[in-house]
């Protein structure tokens, strides 16, 4: 039974899993979609009232009926490689693989689904103040007016974009910023806004569940810092205990969204109390991993490497 790892070739966090893979004498495929078709091949057989699929990669055949686990980490974009890539063909090749995959009796982290609704910010707020987590009062909205009476209202707001960083930086893209009441929010009807409440943090948190295994780190933050991503605090990374409600929390909200992996983030107030920002579901871990010492490679490769539960009737 081997593991099937979906991402690009330069990517260290994936790096350390194999290496535990390897420890654990786990078989593994490595897949850019990207190398597809050229450097990898597929094939799948719908017929006689069965399926079955396999895919080659550098020498490497995995059949689907030996497919243990998919972790979806960082693949690139279906065909990008190819002698004449073109948007038909990603499209086409994205079928054919995915459409594969997704008919094998396999284990994913994270099935695309799932991971596809949990990246929509808006969601997940709704998910995490159902799940338990305090969040900060948050308005997305196109309308300036209500703009300006939510930052009245809460007077200390921080904007920031809904989906991320941007590709190529576009000039009307903001950082995450903190706002006032001065603010010219005219700018808001031109696209979707999200203000949220800025909290004065004490430190920034990384949670990253795998499972049922919860690893939080906890950095010093500056006074007045904006976003824990950004800047040098004279602080690292260290491992922190995960407080019970955080946990429960946790718990129902990858429950819910059907993700194994999920990486949160929460700015931890002078009260102690952690405020729900984020919900990642292909978060980076290698940095924490390398500062803190947690084994979070070591339990994703367990995750991949147990086996799926036999078909019924088998």
């Amino acid at each position: 039974m081997t593991v099937l790892i979906l991402t690009a070739e330069q990517d260290v966090t994936a790096d350390m899993v194999v290496a535990r893979l390897h420890e654990q004498g786990v078989p593994m495929v490595r897949l850019d979609p990207a190398d597809l078709p050229g450097k990898a091949v597929l094939s799948a057989d719908y017929a006689h009232g069965d399926f079955d699929g396999y895919l080659s990669v550098n020498g490497h055949v995995l059949s689907m009926g030996g497919l243990r686990s998919v972790w979806v980490r960082r693949p690139g974009e279906p065909a990008a490689h190819a002698a004449e890539p073109s948007p038909w063909l990603t499209a086409e090749t994205k079928q054919a693989l995915f459409g594969m995959l997704y008919s094998a009796s396999t284990r994913w982290m994270n099935h695309p689904r799932r991971a596809e609704q949990a990246r929509h910010k808006p969601w997940q707020l709704r998910v995490a103040h159902s799940s338990g987590f305090a969040v900060p009062p948050t308005v997305i909205t196109t309308a300036p007016r209500v703009a300006q009476q939510f930052v009245e209202e809460y007077r200390q707001v921080v904007v920031k974009s809904a989906s991320g960083p941007p590709p190529g930086e576009p000039p009307v893209a903001l950082p995450t910023t903190l706002i006032g009441p001065d603010a010219d929010f005219s700018g808001v009807a031109a696209g979707p806004a999200l203000l949220q409440q800025y909290i004065p943090k004490r430190a920034d948190i990384r949670l990253t569940c795998i499972g049922n295994q919860l690893f939080a780190a906890r950095k010093v933050a500056e006074a007045g810092q904006v976003d824990g991503r950004f800047g040098e605090t004279g602080h690292g990374w260290e491992p922190t205990p995960v407080p019970g409600r955080i946990s429960r929390s946790v718990q129902e909200y990858t429950a819910f969204t059907g993700l194994a992996y999920a990486a949160f983030d929460f700015a931890e107030d002078e009260d102690c109390v952690w405020w729900f920002l984020e919900g990642n579901q292909g978060g980076q871990f290698g940095f924490i991993e390398l500062e803190t010492g947690q084994p979070i490679s070591e339990a994703v490769a367990l995750w991949l490497s147990r086996r799926r539960p036999a078909a019924k009737g088998h």
